[in-house]
């Protein structure tokens, strides 16, 4: 007989794949904008992205109800000209964890779509399609919340 522990933990275990599968399913209908742009997803690497999405959530201790952050990233960024096809997918697995990272980081003051369109304004102009300069405006805007800053008022170099 399973203790309730074990049946709490298959539960969520069970609820992970699902999840999962929804978003992997939202990532790959983005082929059909991102196509445009020269870039798709196969499933492997859209269920790769799903798995780091998982992981993200969890090493940030946040949950998440429904699906639809990483789709809404992959189709913000999908047209930047920083975009490669050969480092497509790996670019998502770092906006992802920045994504998380960053909504934890400024507290949770600063909705989805807003950091979403914050990422994007950075990557493509003052980043110039560097992941590391992106996680640097990323700390700052953070530095800046936690100081009694918000958005409207951060200053972009």
């Amino acid at each position: 007989m399973m203790n309730n522990n074990n049946s709490n933990f298959a539960l969520i275990m069970m609820n992970n794949a699902i999840m999962e599968q929804q978003v992997t399913d939202k990532i790959l209908s983005c082929n059909r904008e991102s196509q445009k742009y020269g870039l798709v997803l196969n499933k492997q690497q859209a269920l790769a992205l799903a798995k780091t999405r998982t992981n993200s959530l969890k090493e940030n201790k946040r949950v998440e109800f429904n699906s639809g952050i990483v789709d809404k990233l992959v189709l913000a960024f999908c047209d930047s000209p920083y975009m490669m096809k050969e480092t497509y997918e790996d670019t998502l697995h770092e906006i992802i964890n920045l994504f998380y990272d960053l909504k934890n980081n400024t507290w949770d003051t600063i909705s989805d779509d807003d950091i979403i369109k914050f990422m994007k304004n950075a990557f493509n102009n003052r980043c110039y399609g560097s992941l590391d300069l992106l996680s640097g405006e990323a700390l700052r805007l953070s530095e800046h919340i936690h100081c009694g800053g918000t958005l409207k008022t951060f200053k972009e170099d």
